[in-house]
């Protein structure tokens, strides 16, 4: 059985419920992991490793944190756009 797995390119964002995170939104995330649920997932931002957990939005799909340290080794801030590859973790 395939892994579920997501590639697209994202925004890094505040969410409005949590702004001193940085995230990323993961539309249509809900279908592809198949749950409304925290989901952990492994994969790469840019050609960054990582290593997460989405969380529900409330709204029909996840966001991902993305951590300060990951932040940096992008060079990337809120505002930037990242490519975003990742799969369920197993």
């Amino acid at each position: 059985m395939a892994v579920p797995a997501m590639q697209f390119d994202a925004e890094l964002v505040h969410p409005g419920e949590a702004t001193g995170w940085t995230v990323f939104e993961a539309p249509g995330s809900a279908e592809v992991f198949g749950t409304g649920n925290p989901v952990r997932v492994v994969g790469t931002l840019d050609d960054v490793p990582v290593a997460l957990t989405l969380l529900p939005s409330g709204h029909g799909f996840h966001f991902g944190p993305v951590k300060a340290a990951t932040r940096r080794a992008l060079g990337k801030a809120v505002g930037d756009r990242v490519s975003v590859r990742i799969e369920a973790a197993s």
